[in-house]
């Protein structure tokens, strides 16, 4: 038998038919001394894939005599071969005649080499020599070493699935396919291992790669491993648009007719906006243009045709704009549809749809069932210089939609090019992106009329034209050559995201909770004296929130949780959340690991340290410099730095007698053995030009991740504020020190106009029609069939210059913190507002708006979530988290009930489980020291236990059951609600007599109530035992 790499030969087929893959034994009609351990025909006649060993054994082959068989495959036991001298059923026995070393060792995967059965596919042995580890093998690259192929793109001996068509979706987890079909289809370059129609919903096979698989993160750290998301293989469809014909135009020009054209804007499938030529002076124009979009299929692609009146001396008149869904379409039907800017109106715009399936391989897509990550390419850019510039030129590059957008290349003199190392562009692969080039100018003389002139060169290139991992010239110079190389970008694998994709809890939360429950439980036995131990399901889960404000809320929170530690109640609380002030307090805590397990006195007295303090200095000229170096360091890091990073820096000084350099993500070591409840802090994401109620959404901040809860995206905590696209984690920042996220958590600067109307008025529906888009819904012409998930067409009508410029002043805020946003690159599934949990905080008016929704900045806005209704208790509804009791520790300045009662409407109007809260006017005027709220027949709903900081028995007793004597009355006398309370909002410094009274008081209105927390407890107990029955 030959050991030469000679092609293998098949009776009716040519050797360019032959796929370079594996080992089958020999065929009929085919001399096994010819045959190359190295070659596979790809077809073998008769072959049914029940008579394919899985171990790597020959191919029974019908006519072949079992003696005739090559022994330089993997022999049976009935061979002789003694089974305890093989490796795991991959290797052949010496005593079988065959000398290992004269067998291919790309076949061998010997134990010695690193290569492990388990890690090999089990119909298959695609191995190189002992330099190739399992570690080092991509999951999307086929085992091959074709003769002809460019060495650059191929990953260690292995082939790159671009250049065999076939792709990740559609392979075995195990490197290849587990099952040979009936028959064997060709591997050759250019062709699919797998017909087309295979990979078709519920017509494949192979599936989807597991949901929640676990995710492996770049530096080594375990990722997020519990993202509820699917990886799926979906087909790209072709969306044809004609734009026919307006009619019945009214005429906006009172001089002249009309000189219209039309837009069309898909940011889903181009970031380009395409348009139709003017067509002048008509009022029935025709255009009769046809425009091409590739799309995919589980993408919410809407899109938008906007009619205008071009002007050259004053921007463009709106005339109509249609937001249509193309869920709408039929695949493989044309349909002409008209429409309306109402249903009484006489315009009309005539358009022509259809839909059909796109050509090409289907993408690989991960969902959540919200969002949506698509693949990403890299595109390397680099400059072969020919000849030393005289003088620095510039080139700029412009890709679209990529991570990057533009980016420039210097050339200097004497060979220097800056960046040194080829510039990349991250883009996604079926987008459509282009790469603009802008080279040098270049300066020609001309002797006719004596004079320079200046000449640019400006290339446009079609990125998807680009031959993958083969480096292409696209300009050439006098001096230079400008060359490209497209290729699968390395972070391209869904797997392997830097970012957890789903609405479960991560690991790390998961595992504290099972630490915990070990403190809860032995907490409540101690204190209830029960007879025996909690079960795990016995044990409630109870959270406590805060209100924000100020000075005020951070002492406050102190007494409290001095109250709770000694009733013994501290360790029956699995979560703390705060917002403004009181995470001031929870920074404070947790630098302690063991805060909570200690006497709280040393914290309590360092706090009263500083919050007594003169605040002066905050404005020193050394602070001063301070300031200015700080923030200096935060923009070189690669942060935008706003007055609200001052603010931040400002608090540090107030908090502390130095440099604050702790970061949240240290928090973590307070809570590795369970011995602390949970910090989440809570903030709001808002946008430019919508007020808060319109707009927000709600963010919360653990030490673990930083997350959106609508749309289940969670970044771990040390990379928030880096820069992300797709999912990938492309440029990483230096984590924050927690003082900057304080300024975020508790900014006062972040308030509007329509805000201090909103605080004065309680309402904002007076200027809703000025801060609000006009979009009303309409039915095309003719009305197509709807299904659940699909968005009616709607028209928008956009505001005036007068309603444009009373909306930003009422809308602006002073500050805003400012960091990269990580959902950038996202697009919406085609289901997304279907989705249970994306519904559960569905609430802003861009909601059914998705090319707005996520037509992502690159910066994310984030507020005091105080702003909103001052609660930090929307990450705790989440029903992941099962909380069976909510104790509402209420700091506010102005009115106690108005966030609860904000709170019990909003989250009635989301449908989220919460008691209603039954108050009269009368008890709210007079408020007591705790309600308990409660709703037994509504599922899932906690128990609230309200504790409003009131001063109400205090004023008599000291202490729970002993009254005051004549001398120490005035130790109750607080006054928390004149306009000239020393405890105000706004007031930064407390006498040592204020902040004694403010601590006592929060600390003796839990005490006071320790029967009411306690039934509360009990009842949550009780019910957690019904549901185990």
């Amino acid at each position: 038998m030959s050991w030469e790499v000679l092609p293998v030969e098949v009776p009716g087929r040519g050797t360019e038919n032959v796929s370079l893959e594996l080992l089958p034994t020999e065929v009929p009609g085919v001399n096994p001394e010819n045959m190359s351990l190295e070659l596979l025909p790809t077809e073998v006649p008769r072959v049914e894939p029940e008579n394919i060993s899985l171990e790597l054994l020959p191919v029974e082959v019908p006519g072949v005599d079992s003696e005739n068989r090559s022994k330089g495959f993997l022999p049976m036991e009935e061979l002789g071969a003694d089974p305890e001298n093989m490796s795991k059923g991959f290797l052949p026995m010496e005593e079988l005649g065959v000398d290992p070393e004269n067998m291919s060792k790309g076949f061998l995967p010997m134990e010695e080499s690193g290569l492990y059965p388990e890690n090999m596919s089990k119909g298959f042995l695609p191995m190189e020599e002992s330099g190739l580890y399992p570690e080092n093998m991509s999951k999307g690259f086929l085992p091959m070493e074709e003769p002809g192929v460019d060495p650059e793109s191929m990953s260690k001996g292995f082939l790159p699935m671009e250049e065999t068509e076939v792709y990740p979706a559609n392979m075995s987890q195990d490197l290849l396919p587990m099952e040979v079909p009936e028959t064997l289809y060709y591997m050759n370059k250019g062709m699919n291992m797998i017909p087309s129609n295979a990979l078709e919903d519920g017509n494949s096979g192979l599936g989807s790669l597991g949901d929640g698989e676990r995710q492996k993160r770049k530096d080594d750290s375990t990722g997020p491993d519990q993202g509820d998301f699917k990886i799926e293989s979906s087909p790209c469809y072709l969306l044809t648009v004609r734009i026919i014909r307006m009619r019945n135009l009214q005429r906006v020009d009172a001089l002249s007719q009309a000189d219209c054209y039309v837009s069309l804007w898909l940011p889903t499938a181009t970031c380009e906006r395409s348009r139709t030529k003017t067509v002048r002076n008509s009022d029935n124009p025709v255009w009769n243009e046809t425009f091409y979009f590739r799309i995919q299929s589980q993408v919410k692609n809407v899109l938008e045709i906007t009619v205008y009146d071009e002007d050259f001396a004053t921007p463009d008149d709106h005339l109509l704009c249609a937001l249509f869904d193309t869920a709408k379409l039929t695949l493989e039907k044309t349909v002409i549809l008209c429409f309306r800017p109402s249903p009484n109106a006489k315009e009309e715009l005539e358009v022509e749809f259809k839909l059909e399936v796109a050509s090409g391989p289907h993408e690989t897509i991960a969902s959540n069932g919200v969002l949506v990550c698509r693949e990403l390419c890299c595109l390397e850019v680099e400059v072969a210089e020919k000849t030393k510039q005289k003088s620095k030129k510039e080139l700029s590059l412009t890709v679209k939609g990529s991570f990057e957008g533009t980016q420039d290349i210097v050339l200097g003199p004497n060979g220097v090019v800056s960046p040194s190392c080829p510039t990349e562009f991250h883009y996604i692969k079926y987008a459509e992106p282009t790469l603009d080039v802008m080279l040098p100018k270049k300066r020609r003389y001309h002797p006719w009329s004596c004079r320079y002139s200046t000449e640019t060169g400006s290339p446009v290139v079609m990125l998807n034209s680009l031959p993958m991992g083969r480096k292409t010239t696209i300009a050439e110079e006098k001096r230079f050559d400008l060359n490209v190389t497209a290729k699968a970008c390395n972070c391209s694998c869904h797997q392997d995201l830097d970012m957890r994709f789903g609405f479960s809890l991560c690991s790390e939360e998961m595992a504290f909770l099972g630490k915990r429950k070990r403190y809860v439980a032995s907490a409540l036995k101690n204190v209830f004296h029960l007879p025996h131990d909690l079960q795990d399901q016995e044990v409630p889960v109870v959270a406590i929130i805060t209100t924000g404000g100020g000075l005020k809320s951070m002492t406050g929170l102190y007494g409290s949780l001095m109250g709770l530690k000694k009733l013994n109640l501290l360790d029956c609380i699995t979560y703390i959340s705060g917002l403004s002030g009181t995470t001031w307090t929870m920074a404070n805590l947790y630098r302690d690991a063991y805060w909570s397990q200690k006497d709280l006195d040393s914290h309590i007295g360092e706090a009263q340290k500083q919050a007594t303090k003169c605040k002066m200095g905050c404005f020193s000229m050394d602070r001063m410099k301070y300031y200015n170096k700080q923030l200096c360091q935060r923009k070189e890091e690669g942060y935008r730095t706003s007055f609200i990073d001052l603010w931040g820096l400002m608090i540090e000084y107030l908090l502390n007698d130095g440099k604050d350099p702790h970061k949240l993500s240290e928090q973590q070591e307070a809570l590795c053995d369970g011995q602390n409840p949970l910090p989440i802090y809570v903030s709001v994401c808002v946008r430019d030009s919508y007020s808060t109620n319109d707009f927000k959404e709600w963010v919360e901040f653990t030490p673990y991740e930083v997350g959106l809860l609508k749309y289940g995206a969670f970044v771990r905590t040390e990379h928030f504020g880096s820069e992300f696209f797709m999912g990938r984690l492309l440029k990483k920042l230096p984590e924050s020190r927690i003082c900057y996220l304080q300024g975020m958590w508790s900014s006062i600067f972040s308030v509007n106009l329509l805000q201090i109307w909103g605080l004065s008025h309680s309402s904002e529906d007076f200027w809703k029609r000025w801060t609000q888009d006009r979009i009303d819904e309409v039915d095309e012409d003719p009305v197509l069939p709807t299904r659940p998930h699909e968005l009616r067409t709607r028209m928008y009508t956009p505001p005036g210059p007068l309603s444009n410029a009373l909306r930003g002043a009422l809308t602006d805020r002073f500050s805003v913190a400012q960091h990269h946003n990580f959902l950038k690159g996202y697009q919406l599934h085609n289901n997304y507002m279907e989705n249970e949990h994306f519904c559960r905080w569905k609430d802003t008016v861009l909601d059914s708006r998705p090319n707005q929704l996520m037509q992502n900045p690159d910066q994310m806005g984030m507020i005091d979530a105080g702003f909103f209704i001052n609660t930090s208790s929307a990450p705790l509804l989440r029903p992941q988290r099962e909380v069976d009791v909510i104790i509402y520790l209420s700091y506010t300045t102005g009115s106690h009930t108005s966030s609860l009662d904000k709170a019990c409407k909003y989250y009635s109007e989301q449908k989220i489980p919460f008691p209603t809260i039954s108050l009269t006017d009368e008890d709210k005027k007079n408020l007591k020291e705790c309600y308990i709220f409660q709703d037994s027949d509504l599922p899932g709903c906690p128990i609230v236990i309200f504790l409003p900081l009131v001063n109400d028995t205090f004023q008599e007793y000291k202490a729970p059951g002993v009254k005051r004597c004549c001398s120490e009355m005035e130790g109750g006398q607080l006054d928390l609600t004149s306009s000239c309370s020393p405890y105000c909002m706004f007031s930064v410094r407390y006498t040592d007599e204020n902040y004694r009274k403010l601590l006592n008081l929060s600390e003796y209105n839990i005490l006071n109530n320790s029967e009411m927390i306690m039934q509360a407890l009990q009842t949550a107990m009780q019910r957690r035992r019904q549901k185990m029955c």
